[in-house]
């Protein structure tokens, strides 16, 4: 499965989160940590999911990129 990740950088850190699994985070000290720390996170998820009896979700988000013209 192919699940939308959405990565977003901060002050010191970045952040990752998948909207498809609710509470799939991760966060690391560069783009490609906290890109291995969510593809583990969301393994870990569908793990915890199969084992208590839960649906796994399938993929169902989408991203565009959007540019406009700044004044």
């Amino acid at each position: 499965m192919r699940y939308l990740v959405i990565v977003e950088k901060g002050p010191q850190s970045f952040g990752a989160y998948v909207p498809d699994l609710p509470g799939c985070i991760a966060a690391g000290e560069s783009r490609e940590e906290v890109l291995t720390l969510i593809r583990e996170s969301i393994e870990f998820h569908l793990e915890g999911l199969r084992e208590d009896g839960h649906p796994v979700p399938s993929p169902s988000s989408s991203s565009e990129v959007i540019e406009v013209e700044t004044a």
